[in-house]
């Protein structure tokens, strides 16, 4: 591709060099650079690739794209332009042909509730015959691929270099997490989604390295209904009517107060070979279940029933993929014997809250909650999470979570600190495994165990290094010894 066929619709200004000259592909990561590269200098945090530039240059670069001040260069040519992380999403689409215009995109935002709604989608969508894809927390999914990232919403390169890869394989819906960060910098700049998703919000992400105060993280989730053509947003949030104050598009809502899409008749349900719940949509004359717990499963499957109905697919395929449904690590529920086994990425006090009281709607004999705390967080939070499970669970056992640089000792004590002032009843067993089978081999009839803080992940990292870890392997190894 030629460089100035790259620039398309970018404003800038050539500050030596050549536009005529082929560009093979985009890098922003000073490390990776190649020959027939263009390097853009992203400003971050903790880096700012301007500083990087006389190495790539070393490396052959020829092609440098930037948004600071900088001398001309023999035999290189230099493009200046007003954003550099901002107008990456832009460079990307034109290198790999924009090829989000050949797919239909639902954007889901909100604190809690995306992976289950991307992927309760993607169960509906599937069982119509449909080819999805997949952007999110878990990964990249991609015709039985996953691809995995550190962002929910990866960088934008990545975004348009997966959407590519998604248009060449036949794929025709994407389902995207896009996360407040995402928005923020401008990851999903050049994309116009179809539809867009709210589905709840609460304090998270604010910080120095995230947002500096919850005005600026609500902020830029409602960015999402000036970027798409069709919004659906929960109308029972209190930060609903912030959502659509500066929206663009047309909004349909749902909810159990006034909405276009009403949740009635709500029931609870706990069977043998099913753990969820069922409601009623009025406007769509019909009962659905989803194969998920409590009353925020019950939202999200009646964002994913809406969104579906208005993509044309039938309250039967609906109801057919609602469920069927499950996603890795997210209220992921394991019948063994007489009693049932959850594994959820519960790991602040909110969702760790939400989690339990969740179990306690369903006809129970004990909750018992296996958690820890991950290295590099505050005593705050390790208390918080035994406070919480020492209120609400009928036992607590404290494990190892992902300690990375702390002590286990220093972030149990902190813990246990939470759940002896809360009254609770614990024990600790610092080996994650050794926990996750004594909870296994004491449990009794109607039990709940629940598993939380790692979720999805498969691994354990202690003190910098990266040890396999999967908890689904220790509970499938359980049920076989059992038979």
């Amino acid at each position: 591709m030629k460089l100035v066929d790259l620039l398309k619709d970018i404003n800038y200004e050539l500050i030596c060099g050549d536009l005529s000259i082929s560009v093979f592909d985009i890098c922003y990561d000073s490390r990776k650079v190649k020959l027939g590269d263009a390097f853009v200098a992203l400003v971050g945090i903790d880096s700012d690739g301007h500083d990087y530039i006389g190495d790539v240059i070393t490396k052959g670069c020829k092609c440098i794209i930037v948004c600071k001040d900088i001398d001309p260069i023999p035999n290189a040519t230099i493009i200046k332009i007003d954003d550099t992380r901002t107008s990456l999403s832009f460079l990307s689409a034109n290198l790999f042909d924009n090829p989000g215009d050949c797919l239909i995109k639902i954007g889901i935002t909100g604190t809690k509730g995306k992976t289950s709604i991307s992927w309760m989608i993607k169960s509906i969508l599937e069982a119509n015959g449909e080819a999805v894809g997949v952007i999110g927390t878990i990964g990249t999914y991609i015709n039985g691929k996953l691809y995995e990232h550190k962002n929910t919403t990866p960088e934008s390169y990545l975004i348009q270099k997966y959407m590519r890869e998604m248009v060449d394989s036949g794929v025709k819906y994407l389902i995207m997490e896009v996360s407040s960060q995402a928005l923020k910098v401008g990851r999903v700049n050049n994309i116009m989604f179809d539809y867009g998703i709210f589905t709840n919000l609460s304090i998270d992400h604010v910080g120095p390295r995230e947002h500096p105060d919850f005005d600026d993280y609500v902020n830029c989730k409602s960015k999402l209904f000036s970027m798409c053509k069709r919004g659906i947003l929960n109308i029972d949030d209190p930060y609903y009517e912030r959502m659509v104050c500066n929206s663009t598009c047309d909004i349909k809502t749902y909810g159990k107060n006034d909405s276009d899409y009403m949740i009635e008749n709500i029931k609870y349900i706990n069977e043998d070979d099913f753990m969820g719940g069922e409601f009623y949509i009025p406007c769509l004359v019909d009962t659905f279940r989803v194969s998920s717990p409590g009353l925020f499963s019950i939202y999200n499957a009646c964002s994913a029933t809406i969104v579906c109905s208005l993509l044309g697919i039938s309250n039967d395929v609906i109801k057919k993929g609602l469920a069927n449904f499950s996603v890795n690590g997210r209220c992921e529920i394991f019948n063994i014997k007489d009693f049932k086994v959850v594994i959820d990425f519960a790991h602040n006090k909110t969702s760790m809250e939400s989690i339990i009281n969740t179990m306690k709607q369903y006809e129970h004999n004990r909750i018992i909650t296996i958690f820890g705390c991950g290295g590099g967080r505050s005593f705050d939070r390790r208390y918080e999470l035994g406070e919480v499970s020492g209120k609400l669970s009928d036992l607590s056992i404290v494990t190892m979570d992902n300690p990375r640089n702390d002590d286990v000792n220093d972030i149990n004590k902190d813990i246990v600190k939470g759940i002896i002032d809360s009254d609770g009843k614990y024990i600790i067993i610092t080996d994650r495994k050794e926990a996750i089978l004594y909870a296994l081999n004491n449990a009794v009839k109607e039990d709940i165990i629940l598993i939380l803080g790692k979720g999805h992940e498969k691994f354990q990292e202690i003190k910098g290094v990266i040890y396999p870890f999967d908890e689904k392997e220790i509970i499938d190894n359980f049920k076989e010894r059992l038979k």
